[in-house]
């Protein structure tokens, strides 16, 4: 077998398959003979019970169940999966997972990829990595690997503003598929916002399906804001914890340039309790934390500079993520936080008397027409013909790029 040609059969043609090494079962060490025949009898081909008088029994696995195990040891081999129902592919994915495939390095990235491919959304479509930066940085290349998220949790993983992971999300497939993503706590700065977002507002693609933004616990001020135009679906924002306070003149800002207004109750869907991590490969990412924790304590080191800047250059990073103070207590809440919550209204439901009066008088300072006193009747009428959001035209003229967004275009 080792010596004969291979051939196989793609898209109704035969071709000849060369300077390909099939994985090899192990020898057992009691053994003397060398097996190198990747088809030979192994001991997962059987099942094996035991009768009602105690004796061993074993029955062999389907031939299917064979081929999907020599399928998924060789699964780096495999070019697309692309057209295998998803019936095959979840059978697949769970024969890799117990092969602990996606825990190798040397092929977690691509094997991840091919399902990503076929499956989309099926693999992955919401992930939540919130406060777990270690997990983060050690599986980022894994992770760049999911490119079909509808929700991306990063919420205090400490990016900073030059994080590569900002780059990914708006320079890959991931730009279009994504609904929800949660930035919070990760020290971003006004600066930050415009380079993530400078790449959407100059070729205006990318993150065009976000409906969600939370980028609350940042030192954010109201100029940000102006970044946040390019997101044309963009119906719920949080903002709390950052520079900005609450006052008419930010609910004036936020409601131009946005088309929204706060939020007098907080919005559930940013107290992420409903934001957990969804898919074939959930118990895969739960794999990763745990054997990151169980990493084996580290020899002693030799007393040498080189090897005091490997040790204490992780160590200390590991350790601020660990040590510093949470942002969110015990259970899960923000807390001495004013909420900034702000959402895009539908209908007439801003006008029927369910805002508070400052948000009534910014809308009549860009409404003057309206008069929130009138019967029922006319306030509807009103509601329907002058409180419409501000159009994409209107914001079309903070769009414009400024120097900096061309000097950093330029380092793109």
């Amino acid at each position: 077998m080792d010596s004969s040609t291979i051939y196989v059969r793609e898209r109704g043609s035969l071709r000849r398959v060369s300077d390909i090494i099939l994985a090899q079962p192990k020898p057992p060490p009691s053994s003397s003979c060398r097996r190198t025949n990747p088809f030979v009898l192994r001991k997962e081909h059987f099942i094996f019970t035991y009768n009602e008088e105690g004796s061993l029994r074993y029955t062999t696995k389907s031939l299917f169940d064979i081929t999907l195990l020599f399928v998924a040891d060789n699964i780096h081999h495999v070019d697309s999966l692309v057209g295998f129902p998803e019936q095959i592919g979840d059978r697949l994915f769970v024969a890799a997972e117990e092969n602990r495939v996606f825990l190798n390095l040397d092929i977690s990235q691509k094997a991840l990829k091919l399902f990503s491919d076929a499956y989309g959304d099926l693999v992955l479509g919401s992930l939540c990595l919130r406060n777990r930066f270690p997990l983060l940085h050690e599986r980022i290349t894994e992770i760049k690997a999911f490119h079909s998220l509808k929700s991306l949790d990063l919420f205090g993983c400490r990016l900073g503003d030059d994080h590569e992971l900002f780059g990914h999300l708006t320079s890959t497939s991931l730009a279009s598929s994504l609904t929800q993503l949660f930035i919070g706590g990760n020290h971003l700065s006004d600066v930050g916002l415009q380079r993530l977002t400078v790449p959407i507002r100059m070729m205006q693609k990318g993150l065009d399906s976000l409906e969600l933004l939370d980028i609350s616990c940042n030192p954010l001020s109201e100029m940000a804001l102006r970044y946040l135009t390019c997101l044309p679906k963009l119906v719920k924002l949080d903002a709390s914890g950052t520079n900005m306070k609450l006052g008419t003149g930010l609910k004036t800002t936020v409601w131009n340039l946005l088309g929204l207004i706060h939020s007098e109750k907080p919005l559930n869907i940013f107290d992420h309790s409903g934001c957990k991590t969804e898919g074939w490969a959930e118990q895969v990412v739960n794999q990763w934390e745990t054997s990151g924790c169980q990493m084996p304590k580290p020899k002693k080191m030799e007393e040498s500079r080189a090897s005091a800047l490997r040790f204490f250059g992780r160590q200390k990073v590991v350790r601020e993520v660990l040590n510093a103070a949470p942002l969110v207590n015990e259970n899960g809440k923000q807390t001495n936080l004013e909420k900034l919550h702000f959402y895009k209204p539908t209908g007439n439901n801003h006008v029927c008397g369910k805002m508070d009066p400052s948000t009534t008088k910014c809308l009549q300072v860009r409404n003057p027409t309206c008069n929130v006193r009138k019967t029922k009747q006319e306030t509807s009428k009103c509601g329907g013909s002058h409180q419409s959001p501000p159009t994409k035209t209107k914001r079309s003229s903070s769009l414009a790029l400024t120097a900096e967004d061309t000097e950093l275009l330029n380092s793109y």
